[in-house]
Order: structure tokens, then C-alpha cells, then sequence
């Protein structure tokens, strides 16, 4: 998609800080991190939006994405302490960008609260 921003990303046509990549997905830090280690995690073509843009075509890539977290949480040094897996889906969950993603959160005591 042209005018998306993980798709830009994607292509590197925007530099970020790549964490992990591979053929299918990208992993790279947040702009704006909410913990001591946040990680985006992008599949790297687009699905447009949130869950809703997952089909039988496309289902892999969520797999792709939570070995990528795994995988991050690794290079990370979280992967034992634990981290946090958040999807936002839609616009009362405040997804930011219509691009599926997983943030990954961790290095720190992320509460018991979800929120």
C-alpha cells in the first residue's frame, strides 16, 4: 500500500531500528516506547487493517509473527522474565496504523492490570 507507514517501513524506504527480520516479517523498536523494550512486529506485506484483513491465504503470517516475537524476546534477554503481546484491532482499541502489527513489550514488572 503507498501510503502506509509499516509498508514504508517494510521497504526500508523509512529507517527504524530493525531488532529481527526475515523473509515474511520485520521486528523493529518503537518510536514512542511504552516500556523498556518495545518492539513492533510487522508481517511485511501489507494486510490491511487489523484481524479482519486475515484470510486463509494469509493465516501463516500470525504464526510467522508470534515465532518473531518469540524470537525478539530472545535477542532481547526478556524472552525468561516474560513480555507482553498486544494487538490492537479497530478504532476503540486505538490501532494507530491499518497495517496488522504485534507490540512487544517487556524489561520490565508490566503489572497485573492488562492496561
Amino acid at each position: 500500500m503507498d501510503n502506509c507507514l509499516f509498508c514504508k517501513i517494510a521497504k526500508k524506504e523509512i529507517p527504524s531500528a530493525i531488532v529481527y527480520e526475515d523473509e515474511y516479517i520485520m521486528a523493529f523498536k518503537d518510536i514512542n516506547p511504552q516500556a523498556r523494550c518495545h518492539v513492533v512486529i510487522i508481517p511485511k506485506d501489507h494486510i490491511a487493517s487489523d484481524l479482519n484483513g486475515i484470510n486463509e491465504d494469509n493465516a501463516f503470517i500470525i504464526g510467522k509473527m508470534f515465532i518473531g516475537a518469540k524470537k525478539v524476546g530472545e535477542i532481547l534477554g526478556i524472552s525468561k522474565t516474560g513480555m507482553r503481546l498486544i494487538n490492537n484491532c479497530g478504532l476503540d482499541a486505538h490501532q494507530s496504523i491499518a497495517h496488522i502489527h504485534i507490540h512487544v513489550l517487556g524489561g520490565q514488572d508490566m503489572g497485573e492490570k492488562i492496561l
